[in-house]
């Protein structure tokens, strides 16, 4: 961790990720943007902007919304997507320009699953399922079981379970030949991944079913086909939901109520560590209502309880398990430069995801800076940006 003057933060401390190094661990996490022309899955001008402003803002990686790897794996009929050529190459002068500011850059790779085809949202617009006149889909989902209010799934075939993999898979080649420095496997909030690991959504008795280590299987059957496709230098990313906030504190309870616990998501973290998975990046809930428990930093526990668990573990397996921990993110109502550092400090996580509050301060990163004491020299700004620093 930095001791010297002209770095006295956690926070601008560089981090390395196999052969990535970024910046600094102030990371914009994945949040759905709904601007692609209806029914393209292309990003354009907004992305650009949106995603270049965070560049110039100071950010050290910034992970690209939710990208669909096949055309009903979207939420909406406005969801980028990284199913195609075409898609690949818009991605690449975005990727470029983030790269030119000092950033890197990931692209969360997502199937929707049972929470797809829907209406984006959009203050003003519709809500809910969206109709085949309006672009939407029949949704598909491990068993036939809706998410409540939206439409009811069909159930995946063994068959075509594993074509998912290799979806992900083949999206993360484009996402490599794009230029994009990692991707990020989008395992939470309800969407396909994360409903094949809860007993809430999958009551399938194939190999993707029954016991936790059945329902992961597409999750590491995923992982495995992506990590061979990045090769050994580039890491992977992996977001998972760590609870979905039901009843964990009774074991004997019907797991099909209980949920995924947060000793699930440990275990799973365990196996995610085990297959060469690099970053872990902590969130919660999205697969079923839930009464929620909102305030400043309310998911930290979780990340840093799937840390202590991970380091536990390598310590007791030798030194030789030691470079398999994987990095911790943690995200939620993270909102203040002291706030974030301190997550870091008190080894709570190593990397704070800055969400909602970059939609309304593009630039949090430069004033994170300056209420941390990093002299200005040091703090990332864009040479044109210096005149108006902190």
């Amino acid at each position: 961790m930095p001791t010297d003057s002209a770095n006295p933060t956690h926070l601008f401390e560089p981090i390395t990720l196999r052969g990535l190094t970024v910046r600094n661990r102030i990371w914009l996490p994945a949040m759905c943007q709904y601007s692609s022309p209806t029914g393209t899955g292309m990003p354009g001008h907004w992305h650009l902007v949106h995603l270049g402003a965070r560049a110039t803002g100071g950010f050290g990686l910034l992970i690209t919304e939710a990208a669909a790897i096949v055309p009903e794996g979207r939420i909406s009929p406005q969801d980028a997507g990284l199913w195609n050529d075409a898609q690949r190459d818009a991605w690449r002068p975005i990727v470029d320009f983030v790269h030119g500011q000092g950033a890197a850059i990931a692209v969360q790779l997502a199937h929707a699953g049972r929470k797809a085809g829907t209406y984006r949202g959009f203050v003003g617009e519709p809500t809910g399922v969206a109709p085949a006149s309006a672009g939407g889909w029949e949704p598909v989902g491990p068993s036939v079981l809706p998410y409540p209010g939206l439409a009811t799934p069909r159930e995946l075939t063994t068959g075509e379970v594993a074509e998912v993999s290799r979806a992900f898979a083949a999206a993360a080649r484009r996402a490599v030949d794009a230029g994009f420095d990692t991707v990020q496997l989008h395992a939470a909030h309800g969407y396909l991944l994360h409903e094949f690991l809860s007993p809430i959504s999958n009551r399938r008795t194939d190999a993707y079913g029954g016991d936790l280590a059945g329902r992961a299987k597409l999750l590491l059957d995923t992982v495995d086909l992506v990590r061979a496709e990045l090769g050994e230098d580039r890491p992977l990313l992996v977001r998972i939901s760590a609870t979905e906030w039901l009843d964990e504190a009774d074991d004997s309870a019907d797991p099909t109520a209980r949920g995924l616990t947060l000793n699930d998501a440990v275990t799973v973290a365990g196996w995610l560590a085990e297959r060469g998975v690099d970053m872990i990046d902590v969130s919660s809930s999205g697969n079923t209502p839930a009464r929620i428990p909102v305030g400043p930093g309310y998911q930290v526990p979780l990340a840093a309880r799937i840390k202590a668990e991970l380091a536990a573990r390598a310590q007791s397996a030798g030194a030789s398990a030691a470079g398999a921990v994987p990095a911790i993110g943690t995200v939620g109502l993270i909102t203040e430069p002291a706030q974030a550092e301190s997550l870091l400090v008190t080894g709570q996580a190593d990397i704070a995801l800055i969400g909602r509050a970059a939609l309304r301060e593009p630039a949090w990163p430069q004033r994170a800076a300056h209420e941390l004491g990093l002299d200005w020299h040091a703090a990332p700004y864009p040479p044109q940006y210096t005149r108006g620093r902190w």
